[in-house]
């Protein structure tokens, strides 16, 4: 990837609404989030500092609320030996095209093929199970920030789907079923504040059907946010495993009585997909748009000068950005020589800066400071005094409009659909998600997604869907038998 180095560079040529695969490589490529990896290693990619940043955010806001609900990291080697993946049938059925394996170690062929680890529950459980012995011992949480690796097939595209990734995994172990459903969702719900109050993306929360469910897991919990484009992302997942893994590897605990009990698992994760989402959520055809809360640079301040005001407007600006960066704020100040004020200015809308704070000779007399909002372009004049309550004003505001205009997307992108033609039109027509009546079985999925790639990506959780009670006459949308759950039909990254 070559680096921008002109007016011309810096600009962003493809449509998102027209070109969106193409528009989105270039924000990435443009906005230095990542490069592409070595030839002939299709599917990697290398994360630029830009782009890392936006994952140590989500990290630092979930590790912390990880850590408030009794959550240990902890780190487990990166590959796991096929004998012990083999103990878990659904694991291996499961990722078995995707794993990739090592065979040897230098010139010695192994005597095990060891997988480069595409999940870790067959290396973790194992050591879970050699932890817990009595009740006293549960529960027990564990969580790992590792990368992965999928050998997957399909198309490639940075952040939303690479052969190698960023993740965690947690995983825990509990006393009951009810103990375990518990944890399951608490994590579904801190998955949920990270989107909205970190990444200004609001969400559906909810449950995959039987057949899409995590390999081994009695119930795998979602989040799904919906992209302008009309296609769903799935944003993290929540699953509980029921007492399978503890079965496969001996997780069992000594109750007060000394009987012997399979404890009940979980496990969670989020990958660095959220990158991908948050950029396709809020960015547009000027480049790269970011929430305050994760932004690298969350203000830039532009001074404006001719050679007989440039003393006094550095000086200005100096003293803006010092105040600022005592108060706390990520503040940039672009005094670079040889580049005019239209380039900086075009330069950090590319890179997504939240805020823009432009000062001239005439901000200078006035002892005021003109503000832009990246979000929008909206310019605001404000008083310099207090500009450091007045500058996290704004940036409380950029954060407002963002999820004002996401929560747009997702309001106008669920639609109901009560035919299987229906559900082939409104998709075809506007993408988004069909909210329809199911009778449960996979093959009616199929026929939809054979139709028009489109597949159930989520139905509502029991107590929050009307047919799951049985005590109604909906018909399934697609093949006429009873309904038994509403499905959402979507187009899926």
């Amino acid at each position: 990837m070559s680096e921008p180095t002109t007016e011309q560079e810096l600009g962003i040529t493809k449509s998102k609404e027209h070109e969106t695969g193409e528009w989105y490589a270039e924000v990435v490529r443009k906005a230095k989030l990542a490069s592409y990896g070595p030839e002939g290693m299709s599917g990697f990619i290398i994360t630029r500092p830009r782009g890392y940043a936006l994952w140590e955010a989500i990290r630092d806001d979930l590790d912390e609320q990880f850590k408030s609900t009794g959550v240990r990291n902890a780190y487990f080697p990166v590959f796991i030996p096929e004998s012990y993946l083999q103990r878990e049938k659904d694991i291996i059925e499961g990722f078995d095209p995707e794993v990739a394996w090592v065979t040897h170690g230098g010139h010695e062929e192994l005597e095990e093929r060891l997988a480069v680890r595409p999940t870790s529950e067959s290396i973790i459980t194992p050591y879970m199970s050699q932890w817990i012995r009595s009740h006293r011992d549960l529960p027990l949480r564990v969580n790992q920030w590792c990368g992965v690796v999928r050998w997957e097939a399909t198309e490639t595209k940075p952040f939303f789907r690479t052969k190698e990734f960023l993740w965690q995994e947690g995983h825990t172990a509990h006393r009951s079923r009810e103990d375990a459903l518990e944890e399951t969702f608490l994590r579904l719900d801190q998955y949920e504040s990270t989107y909205e109050d970190l990444l200004a993306m609001p969400v559906l929360k909810g449950e995959k059907p039987e057949h899409d469910k995590f390999p081994g897991a009695d119930t795998t919990t979602t989040i799904e946010a919906l992209m302008p484009d009309g296609k769903s992302v799935q944003g993290s997942t929540s699953h509980y495993l029921g007492t399978s893994f503890a079965e496969a590897f001996d997780i069992t605990y000594a109750d007060e009585d000394e009987e012997q009990n399979l404890a009940h698992t979980t496990s969670w994760g989020i990958s660095w997909r959220a990158i991908g989402a948050l950029i396709m959520t809020h960015s547009d055809d000027q480049g790269l748009v970011l929430p305050p809360t994760v932004a690298p640079e969350q203000v830039v301040v532009v001074p404006i000068w001719q050679s007989d005001t440039k003393d006094d407007v550095l000086a200005y600006a100096e003293d803006l950005t010092e105040e600022l960066e005592e108060a706390g704020v990520r503040v940039k100040l672009d005094d670079r020589e040889g580049r005019n004020p239209g380039f900086k200015f075009n330069e950090w809308e590319l890179k997504g800066v939240p805020l823009r704070i432009e000062i001239g000779p005439n901000e200078v007399d006035d002892d005021e400071l003109t503000l832009v909002h990246r979000s929008d372009g909206e310019s605001v004049v404000e008083d310099r005094e207090g500009a450091d309550e007045t500058v996290q004003g704004h940036l409380d505001e950029v954060y407002a409009k963002l999820y004002a205009s996401a929560e747009e997307v997702l309001e106008n992108g669920v639609r109901e659909a009560d035919s299987r033609d229906e559900i082939l039109g409104t998709i075809g027509q506007h993408g988004g998600y069909v909210k329809a009546p199911w009778c449960g079985e996979e093959d009616c999925e199929t026929e939809v997604k054979d139709q028009i790639a489109a597949e159930i990506v989520m139905v509502p959780f029991e107590e929050e869907d009307d047919l799951a009670d049985g005590d109604h006459d909906e018909t399934c949308a697609v093949c006429g038998d009873d309904a038994e759950r509403t499905a959402y039909f979507a187009k899926s990254y």
